[in-house]
């Protein structure tokens, strides 16, 4: 059995072990964390403010990253929320980013040119904001540094998205969480 699958049998092991949360465990990508990657509107962890979901203006957080590897070729953005009723939901994927400069900025959203928007689960491309149905949600925001193009063409299904990350260079990776008032 290949160490992944063993990982993952383990995972699962524990996940039906009695107690506790029972949401989800949020997926680890096998790519080491070196992307300093964060976002100024909330601290990982920590409650994502009511502008940035459907209970306000809905607008897109600003993003930053730092320490993408210098042998990167593409830069990929994902977010996802694990704790959806019918399992994860992806509220954003961002792609066709270059890591030539090793660190990026986008304000409110807006990433820089050549930057491209794949479909969410929502079947609209770009950003969904939090809206969860009941209870608290993650929103986990993962961005990967690739060796290769990703291939991808604007409007991407997620499932492409996440299949394009497999192999990446390196991860960062930060939590968000809502819960509609």
């Amino acid at each position: 059995m290949g160490a992944r699958r063993a990982l993952v049998v383990a995972a699962l092991a524990l996940a039906g072990c009695g107690g506790g949360d029972e949401r989800e465990a949020i997926p680890q990508p096998s790519s080491p964390a070196t992307i300093n990657f964060s976002t100024p509107d909330f601290k990982d962890g920590e409650a994502i403010p009511a502008e940035l979901t459907c209970d306000g203006a809905g607008r897109e957080p600003t993003i930053v990253w730092r320490a993408i590897p210098p042998e990167t070729i593409e830069v990929v953005m994902i977010v996802d929320d694990p704790d959806a009723p019918d399992g994860t939901f992806t509220h954003w994927t961002v792609y066709g980013l270059t890591g030539a400069t090793g660190s990026g900025l986008a304000e409110e959203g807006k990433f820089p040119a050549g930057a491209l928007n794949g479909k969410n689960s929502a079947g609209k491309d770009g950003w969904t904001p939090p809206c969860p149905p009941e209870g608290e949600h993650r929103y986990v925001f993962t961005m990967y540094a690739l060796g290769k193009p990703s291939g991808l063409q604007a409007g991407a299904e997620p499932d492409a998205v996440n299949k394009a990350v497999e192999g990446a260079l390196a991860h960062g990776r930060f939590t968000g969480t809502y819960e509609r008032g």
